[in-house]
């Protein structure tokens, strides 16, 4: 005679089941993707407030800005007017400025993306002796503060005759910002699979062959991001322009400063210039987001 067994379900472990959720991830859980879509809006609207009181500052006249605050335009659309744009662009200096600026950043970011990218080439991929304590060197050079090299390379211009030229500040820029762009480059080119350039090595390709054909396709996206980041960080200077830019080859960054001395006479220039000055890099980031994203995005993923 057989005997039937019946299947026994065995207890629940301790602590299995469904996990224990916080209060705050419950909270969150129950609010939804679309409400914190919808405060994050709010929060993206109002640190955008600050930007659009200075532009619609730039739209009405300096009676209008003395009078009362930006918020007003809200009642009165009739005070806009480009009367400040038409005058700022009659501005000689300003004018100057901005030409200025234009030949600071673009030179200082173009030399930063060719050094850069052909000395992290020469790290990532080239054998020569103490290539290894050359890199901890530039790697050690991010810590230096910008305010330490300011006195002593003002003394060396002053030595050679650069000292207040578009060429002093164009140098001072690629100097200092040639360390990171070596470590960021590196980094992203040491991550290129090795066989594609020993088969571009086999097929009879020189190291300069390589680079152009292999290492700038696949590395575009890192240089496009290198490019934003240092075409902002010139277009933005302040400091490196008042030390070694003199009044001839001033940036907008120093006329606009040179503005703030009578703020409550000029806010209408200070508002218009600032907001000008703003939308070139505005321009220039939206026009590379994309390979900005991909850069930013390209070692996370292996």
């Amino acid at each position: 005679m057989s005997t039937a067994v019946k299947d026994t379900e065995a207890p629940p472990a301790p602590g299995a089941g469904t996990p224990h959720r916080s209060v705050a991830s419950r909270i969150v859980g129950r609010i939804g993707s679309g409400a914190v879509q919808v405060v994050l809006l709010l929060i993206g609207v109002f640190w955008l407030v600050p930007t659009l009181g200075l532009f619609v500052s730039s739209l009405r006249s300096p009676q209008d800005n003395s009078a009362s605050g930006w918020w007003a335009v809200l009642t009165e659309p009739s005070q806009i007017t480009l009367e400040n744009y038409a005058n700022l662009l009659d501005n000689a200096g300003f004018v100057s400025s901005f030409f200025n600026t234009v030949l600071i950043t673009v030179p200082a970011t173009l030399l930063i993306v060719v050094i850069g990218s052909l000395a992290a080439y020469a790290f990532a991929w080239m054998e020569f002796p103490g290539r290894d304590w050359l890199f901890l060197l530039v790697v050690g050079l991010l810590v230096v503060p910008l305010q330490v090299a300011l006195v002593p390379i003002a003394q060396l211009y002053g030595g050679v005759g650069i000292y207040g030229s578009i060429l002093g500040v164009v140098l001072f820029h690629v100097g200092y910002g040639l360390p990171f762009a070596i470590f960021l480059l590196r980094n992203f080119f040491a991550a290129i699979p090795r066989d594609l350039l020993e088969a571009a090595r086999m097929d009879g390709g020189k190291e300069f062959t390589i680079f152009r054909r292999v290492i700038l396709p696949l590395g575009g996206p890192a240089i496009a991001s290198l490019a934003i980041f240092q075409f902002l960080w010139v277009w933005n200077d302040l400091l490196v322009a008042m030390v070694f830019a003199d009044a001839a080859n001033q940036p907008m960054t120093k006329a606009l400063q040179s503005e703030m001395r009578q703020f409550g006479a000029n806010i209408d220039v200070i508002s218009a210039g600032a907001f000008l000055s703003m939308l070139v890099p505005l321009i220039v980031f939206f026009a590379f987001q994309r390979y900005f994203v991909q850069g930013m995005m390209g070692g996370a993923v292996k």
